[in-house]
């Protein structure tokens, strides 16, 4: 990797956390300038736009949550090992998220909404990744007979995401994690449920 671009990674990752707590409307160059350690005209020597440098940023973030995912799922095999496993990490949100400000994807969901398109899409883009991972879970223990043939992939993958984000967003409005622990046990019950022979 050049130097170059060890600078351009260093101030996404510096960016990422700035990014997530204020959002992209509420960051200032101030702000990104003193996180990271450059001023604007460095800061902008990598990237075009502020713009350009929140949808790396939000990249970053996603990133770090696919790599909790990936080593979360190491050594499971069963669907329902799996798919308790998936949720496992968005339930560990609340007490250690992968970056300060929670969920990047539901922070730059609110966030953009209609108002900023370009980062809707990526956030749109992200949790369909997270859906496809939960769907094609389903889908293979529903062959391979561990899971019930009625489990339907994207309705799981609906059930799952709406309820542990929606979670996410009640322990932070509250400060509580009650929130997020009632929704998890009940979540697991409904994966164990799924199962062709429910344990």
């Amino acid at each position: 990797m050049t130097k170059g671009e060890q600078t351009r990674q260093r101030i996404i990752a510096r960016a990422a956390p700035v990014f997530n707590v204020h959002g992209f409307a509420g960051t200032s160059m101030e702000q990104l300038t003193e996180a990271i350690g450059l001023q604007k005209g460095g800061i902008y020597n990598h990237f075009p736009s502020k713009q350009a440098l929140a949808l790396q940023a939000f990249d970053y973030a996603v990133g770090l949550t696919a790599a909790r995912f990936a080593a979360a799922l190491v050594g499971k095999h069963s669907a329902v090992d799996r798919l308790l496993a998936i949720m496992g990490v968005l339930e560990h949100y609340v007490d250690t998220p992968t970056l300060a400000g929670g969920c990047p994807i539901l922070n730059t969901a609110i966030e953009s909404d209609d108002a900023y398109p370009a980062l809707r899409e990526r956030a749109q883009a992200a949790m369909t990744d997270w859906h496809k991972l939960i769907g094609s879970t389903v889908k293979a223990g529903v062959q391979r007979g561990e899971l019930r043939p009625a489990a339907d992939p994207r309705v799981v993958a609906s059930v799952l995401t709406a309820g542990m984000e929606g979670a996410l967003m009640l322990s932070k409005l509250y400060d509580d994690p009650i929130y997020m622990r009632r929704t998890a046990d009940h979540l697991s019950a409904y994966i164990r449920s799924l199962a062709a022979t429910p344990s």
